[in-house]
């Protein structure tokens, strides 16, 4: 009987549904009887090294093949893969390597100047796997070439003992602060971040690992593009979802988003999901769209997670590609998503989550506040939970919490309960702007300031202020070489937020630095405030 272990579900599904594209890239191509060859390869290669149970398996890599089939491999042997933020630096990662105890990496060869002096300050890293990406850069002389590793191991499956209990991992960092490990056993994972094998919101949670597979070979194949990268979840949960689906993946390319590739992919493999982070990548894909229209008669959807996509660029869309339904995402890496909002074009404001009995907005004493009191709360989910935080049990006590005997976890959110059970979600608490006794949630002004026609992009801070504590502060990325005012910006915004909301301060950057995932990266705006 399969359990809920992810590696047992991938391999059910692939059972049945053997021929079918798993994954493109621009290298390769995979079937599911590929990436599962590939995937056992690995495995045999990393337990042959001593590796098993409960082993911290780093994956210092760009998107490609190689992540999932790395991800998958470690599920085999009941090992953890560990996500790697590749843009951390030195003394980020030697950190993230110590703090999450890895005992290998597997790392692309472009990542060696890093990767080099950093592992040989963490002995405890006993084995490298370098991945050929062209580069010229020169590896530890002790890292082993990932296809010869593959190479030499056989491609059947041989690997028992695994279960719905095993530890998946997430690190985040979200935009400030030292990364956390978020510890989830993989059946909670499967419920709470899949929908419970659910990828196209139809049909409901299975209440069977079984009924996956079934699944799978029933449904025609969908076919998703997912742009983020999956050394985030918002990436590597979209594809798992997928693979355990039966569906297809178009990963995209590692570097800047590349509008015209992305539509030509969307183009050529009849893609039905397009999976991106907020305007980031929404606002440029659509202008390209605009200009240069290709056909897209497949294309249903386009998903947000991680960032929400604002209303002027939501109705540029609808306008564009009337057809395509537009979803936002509700959810962290401590609490799976939560919920997806289905807009509406031109839909003013913040976008309304449909949650369910297992979703709550509690006040500051942990009690339930009722639907329609319009007093902005902390959400809070309960059911399928992380175990906690990895090292730290004092955050996780912080987090995850006992109320009338159930555990509910408190990722951080602020939402208003709205009187006919939706949640409108207002912003991160710890990112909130405190003016004048006042908190001001940046996305909430953001999400204004980008209909404005001369906002390309931009990320609201807080400035400290003598006399009101703080006040609000407009980084913005113009269109073009458009001049913008604080006035004019300030006008726009008037009509849709209350005065202590709008900004006090205008700094124009030629362009607004944002994290891989395609949120605000807040370490580069709060030291442009310095």
């Amino acid at each position: 009987m399969t359990t809920y272990n992810l590696s047992e579900l991938v391999e059910a599904t692939t059972d049945v549904v053997a021929d079918r594209v798993a994954l493109v890239t621009e290298q390769r191509q995979l079937s599911f009887a590929d990436l599962d060859a590939r995937a056992n390869q690995l495995a045999h290669h990393l337990r042959a090294a001593g590796f098993g149970p409960g082993d911290m398996i780093g994956l210092h890599l760009h998107n490609g093949t190689e992540y999932v089939e790395a991800m998958l491999a470690a599920f085999k042997i009941r090992a953890v893969p560990v996500n790697i933020n590749y843009r951390y630096v030195a003394g980020e990662l030697e950190a993230l390597y110590r703090y999450t105890d890895l005992v290998a990496l597997i790392f692309h060869r472009g990542f060696s100047s890093v990767v080099s002096p950093v592992t040989a300050q963490v002995p405890a890293i006993r084995h490298l796997l370098v991945v050929a990406d062209g580069s010229h850069e020169t590896p530890p002389q002790r890292a082993i070439d990932y296809e010869s590793a593959l190479g030499d191991q056989p491609t059947a499956r041989a690997f028992a003992g695994r279960s719905s209990d095993d530890i998946y991992v997430t690190c985040t960092g979200g935009t400030t602060g030292q990364p956390k490990a978020v510890l989830w056993r993989h059946e909670d994972l499967v419920f709470a971040a899949f929908n419970g094998g659910d990828i196209t919101g139809q049909l409901g949670p299975v209440t069977a690992s079984e009924q996956l597979a079934e699944r799978a070979h029933q449904n025609p194949p969908t076919v998703q593009l997912a742009l983020a990268p999956l050394m985030h979840v918002t990436g590597h949960w979209a594809v798992l979802a997928f693979l355990i689906g039966g569906g297809t993946t178009i990963l995209s390319p590692p570097g800047k988003l590349d509008p015209v590739k992305v539509w030509h992919l969307v183009s050529t493999h009849d893609v039905n999901l397009l999976s991106l982070v907020g305007d980031a990548m929404a606002r440029p894909l659509i202008e390209e769209y605009q200009r240069h229209p290709v056909p897209v008669p497949r294309l249903w959807a386009l998903g947000s997670g991680g960032a929400r996509i604002s209303p002027s660029t939501k109705a540029e869309i609808s306008r564009a590609l009337p057809h395509v339904v537009i979803f936002d995402g509700l959810g962290s890496s401590e609490s799976g998503i939560i919920a997806r909002s289905r807009s509406v074009a031109g839909q003013a404001g913040r976008s309304r989550f449909p949650v369910d009995s297992t979703t709550a907005v509690l006040d500051d004493h942990n009690r339930p506040l009722p639907p329609g009191s319009g007093v902005v709360g902390r959400l809070a989910r309960r059911g399928h939970l992380p175990l906690g935080y990895f090292k730290d049990e004092a955050k996780t006590k912080a987090t995850f919490v006992e109320i009338d005997g159930q555990r509910w976890v408190i990722p951080g959110d602020m939402a208003i309960h709205e009187h006919d059970g939706t949640i409108t979600l207002c912003g991160r608490g710890s990112t909130s702007i405190n003016t004048g006794g006042e908190k001001v949630f940046p996305e909430e002004v953001e999400q204004v300031l980008m209909a404005h026609p001369k906002v390309a992009d931009t990320i609201v801070v807080g400035r400290a202020d003598d006399r009101w504590g703080e006040h609000v502060v407009a980084i913005v990325q113009p269109v073009g070489a458009d001049l913008l005012t604080l006035d004019e910006l300030q006008a726009h915004a008037r009509s849709h937020l209350a005065g202590y909301k709008l900004p006090r301060e205008l700094i124009v950057v030629d362009q607004v630095e944002r994290m891989p995932n395609g949120k605000a990266d807040l370490r580069w705006a709060k030291r442009l405030l310095s």
